[in-house]
């Protein structure tokens, strides 16, 4: 475990000596986290609407994903220039920015996914039993007795 301690360390201290040239890398990986992370909560939310009202979908469906595609650009975006500026000084380091931004950036789709399948009546992320009870599987004790 050492090893790898002394390892993460001096990687940190490379980070920090060379912030400059890192934070355009980093603030570049927040913005492609962002698109992906809000592009599929995007795509799971225009699925769901396309199944849930389809009549209304077919009528806006240009308007929906141009919405969409509007909203994770500027989330995307935002996070990527504010993680951007959170970085610019080593001194500061963590922060406060880049840590309520990193933090709105994994949080807002999965808010944005657990309100909509509430809304959409799916429940929670996690399926549970809705009856309270399991099904009992037939017992194999008889099946086990033998004969004398």
């Amino acid at each position: 475990m050492t090893p790898l301690g002394i390892l993460a360390v001096n990687a940190s201290a490379f980070v920090m000596v060379h912030l400059a040239q890192f934070r355009i890398g980093i603030a570049a990986c927040a913005l492609i986290s962002g698109l992906v992370l809000n592009g599929l909560t995007a795509w799971w939310l225009l699925r769901l609407a396309s199944r849930n009202a389809p009549p209304l979908y077919r009528e806006y469906r240009l308007w929906a994903i141009g919405a969409a595609a509007v909203i994770v650009l500027v989330t995307a975006g935002g996070g990527g220039y504010l993680t951007y500026l959170g970085l610019n000084d080593p001194k500061r380091l963590p922060d406060p920015l880049s840590v309520v931004v990193a933090t709105f950036m994994l949080l807002l789709p999965l808010g944005v996914s657990v309100a909509a399948r509430r809304i959409a009546g799916l429940g929670s992320f996690f399926p549970r039993d809705e009856s309270g009870q399991k099904e009992k599987s037939p017992s194999r004790r008889g099946a086990l007795k033998t004969r004398v």
